[in-house]
């Protein structure tokens, strides 16, 4: 009796053994035997003892994971990695262009230099950052025939941010869009003549027309993208009325230019109406400059003083202001941007 309780002791000692999982592989000797055997018992090769190593290496292969196979893996296409490929086109140089090219003006201010001394105040987009968008704008003004385009800002939004681009651009006509609420008024006329309803003696209040561009809230272009190496794409111009309207309403943006725009007053466009309204609203209150540092450009025709104003230039004779004077007046910082007035016209 004493050597069967050996026996048995033996056996299931070395039962627990062969369960013990591998530190490699969380397989066990145990479990791999019985699928091997249960394999030949199915399968009943020829030469068995010939093929046992192929056969003890496929049942261990069916067990592994995929992430754990030796074969490459798939490529990843996240968000990031396909962003990465369309920033990846901003360090490349043409292959068209000859490196020996004609020292040429710019239309691009100096990117370097405006992040120097944004540092040097205490904000900015940090270095990296505004490298990748100088490499944007480059691009947008190679794809666009741009006279001027600087770095207007960058707006945050919940899903997506705006980096915005002010330019001029060349050859843009000065026309003006006809709105399109006059045909609807047409419309509703002639349908309240078939139905011979009473007429209401309420007039409807004049609609401000929209300025032309290159004028007033108009004098400027802009462009935007979600992230530097994505598409640019053109803003539409402002109009009076929504102008009005965002002045009315608070709306978080989203990052998405067709998101409508869902406001009490409400709001005649989308996102991209509302950002270009606001863009406007921003620019004619934010901007300021040591009094005396432009000079406003007189140009043969102008007739009102109002017109000349809206254009201005660098005064070549400003001989600047000290730090220390203007940081203790403000009557030394003036608006050089025509602000906005009540009736919506600059």
């Amino acid at each position: 009796m004493d050597g069967k309780e050996e026996r048995v002791q033996s056996a299931a000692a070395f039962k627990s053994y062969m369960l013990k999982n591998s530190t490699k592989s969380n397989l066990n000797l145990y479990d791999h035997l019985t699928r091997l055997l249960t394999k030949l018992m199915d399968e009943q090769p020829q030469n068995a003892v010939d093929v046992i190593e192929d056969i003890s290496s496929d049942v261990k292969r069916g067990l592994l994971e995929e992430m754990q196979s030796t074969l490459q893996d798939l490529p990843e296409t996240t968000a990031d990695v396909e962003l990465a490929k369309q920033q990846r086109l901003l360090f490349t140089r043409p292959k068209d262009v000859d490196h020996e090219e004609e020292l040429v003006e710019t239309p691009l201010p100096n990117v370097s230099e405006l992040s120097f001394y944004l540092e040097q105040a205490g904000v900015g987009l940090g270095r990296e950052e505004m490298q990748r968008i100088f490499l944007a704008l480059k691009q947008l003004v190679e794809s666009q025939l741009l006279l001027q385009c600087r770095l207007w800002g960058k707006i945050l939004g919940t899903e997506n941010s705006y980096i915005v681009a002010e330019a001029v651009v060349e050859g843009d006509d000065h026309s003006i869009d006809e709105p399109a609420e006059e045909e609807e008024r047409e419309v509703d006329t002639q349908e309240n003549e078939i139905d011979q309803l009473p007429q209401s003696t309420y007039k409807l209040p004049s609609v401000v027309p929209k300025e032309a561009t290159g004028t007033g809230a108009n004098k400027f272009v802009y462009f935007v993208c979600n992230e530097p190496g994505l598409p640019w794409v053109k803003l539409p111009s402002v109009s009076p009325a929504q102008i009005t309207a965002a002045r009315q309403i608070r709306k978080i943006f989203t990052g998405k230019l067709d998101t409508p725009i869902v406001s009490y007053p409400p709001f005649p466009g989308n996102e991209a109406n509302y950002l270009r309204a606001q863009i406007a609203r921003i620019s004619a209150g934010t901007q300021v400059s040591p009094q005396g540092f432009y000079q406003v450009l007189e140009e043969e025709g102008d007739e009102e003083d109002e017109v000349s104003q809206s254009n201005y230039e660098p005064n070549p004779d400003f001989e600047g202001i000290p730090a220390a004077e203007m940081a203790e007046s403000l009557s030394n910082w003036v608006h050089h941007v025509q602000h906005i007035l009540l009736q919506v016209r600059v």
